[in-house]
């Protein structure tokens, strides 16, 4: 689990900028850090924690569009809420297409920037307790011998127990043992929750997790 103190990043070349977001976001209870560059933040070594990243559009060395280009696929967990002096509409919808929260326009309001970045909290919050359940269930998956993974990706695909043993070639009592099993390794208490898991795990072939 992460761990429980968010983390609100600030990058953004303006000094005045980052003490006065750094004295908010602290009363604020959350931890803030500052960076004048993009390549400062991209320096910082990740950490898993409930985050999300307080952008300027306008950085001396790659952008903020950029840096959002960078960092985005990798990062879904670190919502991005850009700032900026002289946006534009193409510029706010290019950032809003490419997964920002939320697009300001200096000068906004504190109330405004705590809402987004609360809203940004709870969202990375939830991304990160949905890969460590999808982590635990992908250990769950590997803990399967090789004849369970081939009975769990035939009987998620709709075939009956009998139709898996002819596919297989083994006996439906057999199907039936290594299906219990499955069952009990995957943590699924019905087929409804085994194809459930299947799906979020994208086990579509006997070959494929």
């Amino acid at each position: 689990m992460p761990q429980s103190t968010p983390i609100v990043f600030i990058v953004d070349d303006d000094i005045s900028i980052r003490e006065s977001l750094e004295s908010l976001i602290r009363c604020e209870g959350w931890e803030p850090e500052t960076f004048a560059s993009a390549q400062e933040f991209l320096d910082r070594p990740r950490v898993v924690a409930p985050s999300c990243l307080i952008l300027d559009v306008s950085l001396p060395d790659l952008n903020g569009l950029d840096l959002q280009q960078r960092i985005g696929p990798g990062r879904k967990d670190m919502p991005i809420i850009f700032i900026t002096g002289h946006g534009d509409i193409p510029m706010t919808v290019k950032a809003m297409k490419a997964g920002a929260v939320e697009f300001l326009m200096k000068p906004f309001s504190d109330e405004v920037l705590l809402n987004a970045i609360r809203h940004s909290l709870e969202r990375s919050l939830a991304m990160l307790r949905r890969d460590a359940e999808t982590g635990a269930l992908r250990d769950c998956y590997i803990s399967l011998t090789p004849r369970e993974k081939e009975v769990l990706a035939l009987v998620v695909s709709g075939l009956s127990n009998k139709q898996v043993g002819m596919e297989l070639g083994i006996s439906e009592i057999t199907v039936k043992a290594h299906r219990g099993k499955v069952m009990q390794k995957m943590q699924a208490d019905s087929l409804a929750g085994l194809v459930k898991i299947a799906a979020r795990l994208r086990i579509t072939s006997v070959h494929q997790a």
